[in-house]
């Protein structure tokens, strides 16, 4: 990169709206105190956080997971400050932040170690070059007891990669099936 990542992110950031809402400094705490799971610029990423919107899955309905053919009777949507995932099971979400991502740079976004030691597992696939739109976030609860999320703090870390050149061809330049993504996704054929 020839700077310091923090100081790239920001510029970025700033600059050219890689990351909206942006947020320059790691938050650890909110008003009155109340300490949070952190978010914000990192030393080498981004920490982000998910929103308030929430798509559990339950098996009510019987259906099947086909990502083929992925039928939205098995989800149950939530807006909530606080969700609650189920014992062995999954919830989708969304980032509150809106990523642009550059020709030149790939991510890889990595689950936050708090929720990790907890038994949660966020899943989240990298931003190829040329990507954009809110993060469709994977939460596992891998625990044999309840699991609580919280809206608006921290969830996920993500790392960026940059290149010596931009990519021949970008997830833009390929109509990527995710690019724009607004809210919560669920699979696409």
């Amino acid at each position: 990169m020839g700077i310091q990542p923090d100081t790239w992110i920001r510029k970025m950031a700033l600059e050219h709206g890689m990351i909206e809402p942006f947020v320059d400094r790691q938050v650890r705490k909110v008003e009155g105190g109340t300490p949070v799971v952190s978010y914000g610029l990192s030393s080498y990423g981004y920490d982000l956080r998910v929103s308030d919107e929430f798509r559990v899955f339950t098996n009510v309905f019987n259906t099947m997971i086909d990502p083929k053919n992925f039928d939205e009777k098995s989800l149950v949507n939530m807006q909530t400050d606080i969700c609650i995932v189920p014992p062995n099971s999954f919830a989708l979400a969304r980032s509150v932040e809106y990523f642009r991502i550059p020709r030149d740079t790939m991510t890889i976004c990595l689950g936050k170690s708090t929720y990790a030691r907890c038994g949660i597992i966020v899943n989240v696939t990298p931003f190829e070059p040329g990507w954009e739109g809110h993060v469709t976030l994977e939460i596992s609860n891998t625990t044999p007891l309840p699991a609580c999320i919280y809206a608006n703090e921290g969830l996920a870390q993500v790392l960026f990669l940059a290149a010596v050149s931009e990519c021949e061809v970008s997830y833009a330049d390929r109509h990527g099936k995710y690019m724009g993504q607004r809210g919560i996704t669920v699979p696409r054929p």
